[in-house]
């Protein structure tokens, strides 16, 4: 095993620039329910590893395997909200442009990647259709999906594809549609589609399609942001149910922030909910995959020689107890939201206060992570963590800081509610809050920056303090007297854990 002082790091907390990241992959559940096209909505907290799945999906390569990736860093949403369909509800009136896109990306595979194809003569002929249409409307084979809603195309229908013309105006040719048009004919077109692809896709080849960084732009606000978010989980849903009907090994898969999937609201979303999504979560009861396991993948990685097995207490010194009797991983996992990237900050955090101490001959030459090193990382990691929360929450509640000033003043983490809402009071005018006390510790709770107490008894278990993050079915009780601050957050808020002679906050 290589010394600890050695190495750089552990990885990078950005999944798009994590050099270990496809080598150290963890083949969690929500994982398998794509490969085995069960669950297509895969949803959690941001840093919980969506986009690691997504970077695992589309570099995957085989003679038999197709993916293609859509991320929207530079997507013109402006274009694709000129194809909302008129007259029928707002939650629907993005799916067929959708599917639409979808129909092209497909048929991008089928066309340029699939040398499989065609496989028979009705898909050669169908494969043709796909061909006239695509190289008629777009001018190429390979289209560019950013810019097939662009309002200089004009698409090529006839011959090609039936439709109902008379849906068109008098004006419009068949040869010359304009893409201002698409909106009134794309449900024949997209059927068109649809029938040619199926026919066409191979049953012994698997295909996926990925949809990730839908977070990008984000507005809770913006309705038609979730309506255009609604229109891609309809669609897909439709296409994979179709596909399912033809036998073919089709999935489409979309990786969405669990806070903003919350936020939609439409008809049979508990329908996707029950049956069609995968939470990704680490060390509950929900799940086999621990972070601690994760952890010791990058640990073989990085520092293994020989081929040996290095395990979590080969790296961390397990003879010594942190505070408040925990060992060390508890200690780390419980300041963090349990996602990969925050384990892997604090053990980078630990990592350099090692390298710190060994050059120090005053301190501890030991060569694994002792107490001091962990104790020692917290500092930079609660800024880290900060970061993370200010990254997730602004959007959704502006005044945030302002109530991590209270949690200061209060000066230790765990205390009753009946202090918080003294310091609030104090503060309310000067705040211009508009919000009462309770709605804002709710607000505070959904997103894990606080716990509110649970007492025990009988059929409850035993008392404790219960997260959003690792209850998601649990509201806040609003019966409860004490909160507990997330323990990330007690350094860079200079909170203390211990009560104080003026104040009693341990139930």
């Amino acid at each position: 095993m290589k010394s600890l002082k050695d190495i750089d790091s552990f990885g990078s907390t950005d999944a798009d620039h994590d050099e270990y990241l496809l080598e150290s992959f963890e083949d969690h559940e929500a994982y398998i329910s794509i490969l085995e096209r069960k669950k297509y909505l895969i949803v959690g907290r941001k840093g919980a590893g969506k986009t690691a799945i997504f970077k695992k999906i589309i570099t995957t390569k085989s003679s038999d395997y197709f993916s293609y990736g859509h991320t929207f860093s530079d997507y013109p949403w402006h274009y694709h909200d000129k194809q909302a369909r008129v007259g029928i509800p707002d939650f629907d009136k993005f799916t067929h442009s959708w599917k639409y896109l979808i129909y092209l990306t497909i048929s991008k595979i089928i066309l340029n990647h699939d040398q499989s194809l065609p496989y028979n003569e009705e898909c050669f002929l169908e494969m043709g259709k796909i061909e006239r249409f695509v190289v008629d409307s777009y001018g190429t084979r390979d289209p560019d999906i950013t810019q097939i809603f662009t309002p200089s195309k004009r698409l090529k229908i006839k011959p090609t594809f039936e439709i109902d013309w008379k849906l068109l105006k008098a004006s419009v040719e068949a040869e010359n549609v304009p893409i201002e048009d698409l909106p009134v004919i794309i449900q024949d077109i997209n059927k068109s589609l649809s029938d040619s692809i199926f026919k066409v896709l191979n049953p012994a080849n698997r295909y996926i399609i990925c949809f990730d960084q839908l977070d990008l732009g984000f507005n809770p606000k913006d309705s038609e942001y979730s309506n255009r978010l609604i229109g891609l989980l309809l669609a897909a849903k439709d296409i994979n149910n179709t596909a399912k009907s033809f036998k073919k090994n089709l999935f489409i898969t979309i990786l969405l922030r669990d806070d903003i999937y919350n936020s939609l609201q439409f008809e049979d979303k508990n329908k996707i909910t029950e049956n069609y999504l995968s939470a990704i979560e680490w060390d509950t009861a929900r799940t086999n995959n621990t972070l601690k396991s994760l952890m010791e993948k990058r640990f073989n990685l990085i520092l293994g020689e020989n081929k040996e097995n290095i395990t979590w207490d080969n790296v961390f010194d397990s003879n010594q107890e942190m505070p408040g009797h925990q060992n060390k991983y508890q200690y780390l996992r419980d300041r963090t939201f349990l996602r990969p990237r925050d384990l892997i900050k604090f053990c980078n955090s630990a990592l350099s206060a090692h390298k710190a101490r060994l050059v120090d001959p005053k301190r501890s030459d030991k060569e694994l992570f002792i107490n001091e090193d962990i104790l020692e990382a917290r500092s930079s990691y609660g800024d880290y963590f900060l970061r993370e929360i200010d990254d997730e929450v602004h959007k959704h509640l502006p005044n945030y800081k302002n109530y991590l000033e209270i949690f200061r003043s209060i000066g230790v983490y765990r205390f009753p509610i009946a202090a918080f809402n003294e310091e609030y009071n104090k503060r309310k005018e000067s705040l211009k809050e508009v919000s009462n006390s309770l709605d804002i510790l709710k607000g505070l709770y959904r997103f894990s920056i606080i716990a509110f107490y649970r007492s025990g008894g009988k059929g409850k278990g035993g008392s404790t303090y219960v997260y959003k993050y690792q209850n998601p079915e649990l509201d806040f009780d609003e019966m409860t007297q004490h909160i507990e601050v997330h323990p990330g957050l007690m350094e860079v808020l200079g909170l203390k854990r211990y009560e104080t002679k003026s104040l009693k906050y341990d139930p």
